[in-house]
């Protein structure tokens, strides 16, 4: 019997958990982290998954964006507000007449998942930061059933336990016990500050799921105190609280921490993997008279997909589309494949998909064309469309407030006047915002003001109807993968001007290259069509790769002259999904100088965009707005266009 019973404990402990990685029992903690209350855990969401958490507390208040790139990496941006610390040194200056204000990235690393042995992460808070938050950790967390345990170790702002001990990496290097200050102006990375200092703190947790509308959570708060942020002395080393899921992407969270302090999260996250459905295909009636291919022209509009032409030769048809909703071309093929059944055809079906009337993937040959009888020919029509949604606009670190944005009305419109030449706008009009008060001047302007001067336009958002962009587009493949577009009009929010792009693009590579030349003018603040004096020739060389092996990942790498006159190379980083989730890392280095650009020393930032609420959540971060780097904003690019369809990585 208790052989058996020894057997029964142990099978238990051995099993898989309830919360190992699960989307439903595990949340973030106050720093956008997977974690207990501000503690981190070894626990992942599934790759696409992303975040918003707010949290209120003393003396600090953070805004973090939390993307899943990977299952196995955890990324966000955090933008805090710090009470009763001064902003800045010079008193005299107004703008140090408010409370501190901090940014910075966030990164973990999963090492290994949960088996027999815990869940094992690596991780660093505010990377290139101030150091304000700076911290690194290692994190091992094990489920039982509805109890989820943590255990780790941290460093830096983690390092503040009572049971601290000596670093274990100064063994490998006495350098590692010598943690070097904070960065005064932040914006650099400092790879001797990770895993250093004297002492390193172990923290630890519980995690209970009494049901999925509840999360307890109990810690070991290893949190420096009072630090240069100003917490409180703890009353105690332990903090606790309780998550309520209002639905399963709303979580709000409230705490005490360190028994003086009560504090409150809020948090949205969502998994695109789970929550959107797969496409079900619809069935349309038919007459008894129509013919194969009648039926199988109908079958696809149904479904979201327009046919131009029906080629056929004895033993295939050909068919070329470039109507459809679907931004998935394993959902089109699958449509395609019910639509033929349904319809009685036998032959096997090869495509042509067009976008914009250019060539985005071919499966038959011009000699086919040539040699084929056309069947079906859609008559070239004019079309318009237009379509309103909100649109959330932020813009955070500015120097006036922790918070500035606008909740806006947003029309895109597109007209047709030829298959491959399009006119397209952007109308704006401001419900609510408080860009009024934006009152301080930039820093650093040079070389040219193309993108310091933002507050200028923001300020003029409450003055009506204004216009983001109004621009002409024509589209040719003049020779098999060569591709060019022409553009000119109003391109976007800051410039007017007339340019092209250049492509070369093979279907089945997994690279392209190209060129973009732009002759642009600065918009006044207006934003309608008036324009300021400034104007330059912006152009660049661009190199396009996208791996699907082990580390699938898009790259651009681009050379050139930005908008204000620096030339350099731009470095682009991102990862996208079938749904249209896509996270974005970028980086600048042009001949401007670390002292000539000022604070951050480069122009970099992050980008994401979620398809939710009429992409409401479409987002290019920067630290700081700077005129260094600048590229010009454009609606589309060939290469985005041409791989729209093709199979994401």
């Amino acid at each position: 019997m208790k052989k058996y019973i020894l057997i029964c404990l142990l099978s238990t402990f051995f099993s898989q958990s309830t919360f190992s990685d699960s989307f439903t029992y595990n949340s973030y903690n106050n720093h956008g982290v997977i974690g207990l209350i501000n503690m981190p855990t070894a626990r992942f969401y599934n790759e696409s998954s992303y975040g918003v958490i707010l949290y209120h507390g003393d003396p600090d208040q953070k805004i973090t964006l939390t993307s899943s790139p990977y299952d196995w990496l955890e990324a966000s941006f955090f933008y805090a507000n710090i009470k009763d610390k001064p902003y800045c040194k010079v008193f005299s200056d107004p703008v140090c007449a408010q409370d501190y204000k901090d940014k910075g990235f966030n990164f973990k690393i999963k090492l290994k998942d949960e088996g027999k042995l815990p869940a094992l992460a690596i991780g660093i808070n505010d990377i290139a930061g101030t150091g304000l938050y700076g911290s690194e950790y290692i994190v091992a967390s094990y489920g039982i059933k509805n109890i989820d345990f943590h255990f780790g170790l941290g460093w830096g702002k983690l390092n503040g336990s009572d049971f601290s001990f000596e670093n274990p990496f100064g063994k490998i290097s006495k350098e590692f016990f010598n943690r070097p200050p904070e960065i005064d102006g932040g914006g650099q990375f400092e790879a001797s500050r990770y895993f250093s200092g004297e002492k390193a703190s172990p923290f630890f947790g519980i995690s209970y799921a009494p049901n999925d509308r509840y999360l307890i959570k109990f810690e070991h708060d290893s949190t420096l105190t009072p630090g240069q942020i100003g917490y409180e002395l703890p009353a105690q080393s332990y903090s606790f609280g309780i998550d309520f899921n209002l639905t399963k992407n709303f979580t709000i969270g409230i705490s005490n921490e360190r028994g003086n302090s009560t504090t409150v999260r809020f948090s949205y996250k969502n998994n695109p993997k789970v929550s959107k459905p797969r496409y079900i295909y619809k069935q349309p009636k038919h007459n008894d008279d129509d013919t194969e291919y009648v039926k199988f022209i109908r079958n696809l509009n149904q479904n979201g997909i327009g046919v131009d032409r029906i080629l056929e030769t004895s033993d295939q048809i050909g068919i070329q589309l470039s109507q459809f909703v679907h931004p998935n071309l394993d959902i089109i093929d699958e449509i395609i494949r019910k639509a033929t059944y349904d319809a009685g055809l036998k032959k096997p079906i090869k495509k042509d998909i067009r976008i914009v009337d250019l060539k985005a993937k071919t499966e038959y040959s011009t000699s086919f064309e040539k040699n084929a009888k056309l069947i079906y020919q859609r008559q070239a029509k004019k079309k318009f469309k237009t379509k309103t949604n909100l649109a959330l606009r932020p813009f955070l670190a500015s120097r006036e407030e922790f918070f500035k944005g606008a909740l806006m009305l947003e029309n895109n419109t597109e007209y047709s006047i030829l298959d491959n030449f399009f006119f397209s706008s952007n109308l704006k009009y401001s419900l609510i915002d408080n860009f009024d008060d934006l009152k301080y001047p930039p820093v650093d302007t040079y070389p040219a003001q193309v993108r310091s001067d933002v507050k200028d336009y923001l300020k003029n958002f409450d003055n009506g109807l204004f216009i983001g962009r109004a621009q002409l587009d024509y589209h040719l493949s003049p020779r098999e993968n060569h591709h060019i577009m022409l553009s000119a009009g109003i391109l976007e929010e800051m410039f007017n001007g007339a340019g092209f792009e250049y492509l070369y693009f093979k279907q089945e590579s997994n690279y392209a290259i190209g060129i973009e030349i732009f002759d642009v003018q600065k918009r006044d603040y207006e934003m309608r069509f008036g324009t300021l004096d400034y104007r330059n020739t912006t152009g660049h060389i661009n190199f396009y790769y996208r791996n699907y092996n082990y580390l699938p990942f898009d790259a651009k790498i681009s050379y050139g002259e930005y908008l204000a006159g620096d030339e350099g190379i731009t470095i682009d980083l991102s990862r996208s999904f079938p749904n249209g989730t896509k996270f974005g890392i970028f980086a600048s280095f042009t001949d401007v100088s670390s002292d000539q650009y000022g604070e951050g020393g480069f122009d970099k930032g992050i980008y994401f965009n979620v398809p939710v609420f009429g992409n409401l959540i479409n987002y290019s971060w920067r630290p700081l707005t700077k005129d260094p780097g600048a590229k010009l904003i454009r609606k589309n690019s060939l290469h985005d266009l041409l791989v729209k369809f093709r199979p994401i990585n």
